[in-house]
């Protein structure tokens, strides 16, 4: 631990005074690195491809060197090796960052750490229960189909050519004692499930004249980040994702799924527990360079956030016509709940985003504005536990 705590205040010095550089940082954490990853791995190895990612992508060279070790070190602990071959990814962001000293909110070069789904193909396999996984496309002329419920199948037979179009992805895993376990998703649910939860979906720019953000007219993946470069991968990655909620969760998996999508500056023994800065939020912020503070606009998300004054006893429903034909009401969180849930989620270190994971991952639930009352003190509770 106080060879990490060593790693972590080179790469701070770095950023202070620019005397050494991230790769100066990288060569020297080479013992470190190897006490942190599994034997299978190899450190001079993960040290070389830390420095051919660096110098390949040069916008990490900008990003702050805790964020690219701490991104190095989350990848060294999975046992992944990052920007080969789809197992994870090291990808320069633009976090949003509030200066203590002003209060104004920066917009900080950072690395973020993905993983690809190669690599959750990987880990499934240390799983003891694990016989197989595959996760495929399906195209337009192939012989597929498959059915849920009982007596569930999945048959998929690919054409040798001309087989048009890709429609749809699958993932199939077999366990021991023969259980096989499945999950289909079209190419239009697995890109909307990109768009609504990845960071790299852009539908809002900084407008340099209104200091402000502005809806842009076509949204877009980032340049140069998996979703735009190859969304075939991101979108097995995610039909994966959504087969791991129906599989019994090892250690590993849910590690994976504390660091998927984040950005830590500390290193850590277990980088799973370590804060995630990743400010999925501050983009709604008004930065005025002449203002002393910020004020903030009405925030734009793609939950279903409800009504602005629910009942906090109560909490409230979705919107939309409610008649007796609509069946059970489902009562909702309110939002002062809601906030409370996130403040306590934020005091043990977990990101919004990383509870919208746990709650879709463990829950089905697909938003922090669609918790059941029913589900809230069980969830309060869990990170409570925390």
């Amino acid at each position: 631990m106080a060879k990490q705590n060593e790693v972590a205040k080179q790469a701070e010095e770095q950023a202070t005074d620019g005397i050494a550089s991230i790769e100066t940082i990288v060569k020297k954490s080479l013992k470190t690195l190897g006490e942190a990853m599994p034997s299978h791995m190899n450190p001079e190895r993960l040290v070389r491809i830390a420095l051919t990612t660096l110098r390949l992508n040069p916008k990490l060279y900008k990003c702050t060197p805790q964020s690219f070790m701490g991104a190095l070190f989350q990848s060294a602990q999975l046992g992944l090796e990052p920007n080969i071959e789809g197992q994870a990814y090291i990808i320069p962001f633009n976090n949003s960052r509030k200066d203590p000293a002003t209060g104004r909110w920066n917009k900080v070069l950072e690395a973020q750490f993905q993983i690809g789904y190669k690599g959750y193909i990987d880990l499934f396999y240390r799983h003891s229960s694990a016989v197989s996984l595959d996760a495929q496309e399906v195209r337009e002329n192939d012989q597929f189909d498959f059915k849920h419920g009982t007596n569930a199948f999945l048959r998929h037979k690919r054409l040798l050519k001309n087989r048009g179009d890709v429609i749809a992805y699958f993932a199939i895993a077999v366990l021991k004692h023969e259980a096989e376990i499945f999950h289909v998703m079209s190419v239009d649910e697995c890109m909307d499930h990109g768009k609504k939860h990845s960071k790299c979906w852009v539908t809002k720019e900084w407008d340099e004249g209104k200091k402000s953000y502005v809806e842009v007219k076509a949204p877009y993946f980032l340049k140069d980040t998996p979703w735009a470069t190859d969304p075939g991968s991101m979108c097995k990655k995610t039909v994966l994702i959504q087969l791991m909620k129906l599989l019994p969760k090892s250690i590993e998996l849910q590690k994976a799924v504390a660091m998927d999508n984040t950005i830590k500056t500390d290193v850590m023994a277990d980088m799973s527990v370590a804060k995630d800065n990743t400010n999925w939020e501050a983009e709604d912020a008004v930065f005025d360079e002449d203002a002393k503070t910020q004020e903030r606009a009405p925030k734009e998300t793609n939950e279903n956030v409800g009504p602005t004054t629910p009942p906090p006893e109560t909490g409230y429903r979705k919107e939309g016509p409610q008649t007796p034909n609509d069946g059970p009401t489902v009562l909702y969180i309110s939002e002062p709940q809601r906030k409370r849930l996130l403040a306590i989620a934020g005091s043990k270190g977990h990101s919004h985003d990383q509870v919208k994971e746990y709650l879709s991952f463990h829950h089905e639930i697909g938003a922090t504005s669609e918790i059941p009352i029913s589900k809230y003190e069980e969830i309060v509770a869990h990170y409570e536990a925390l």
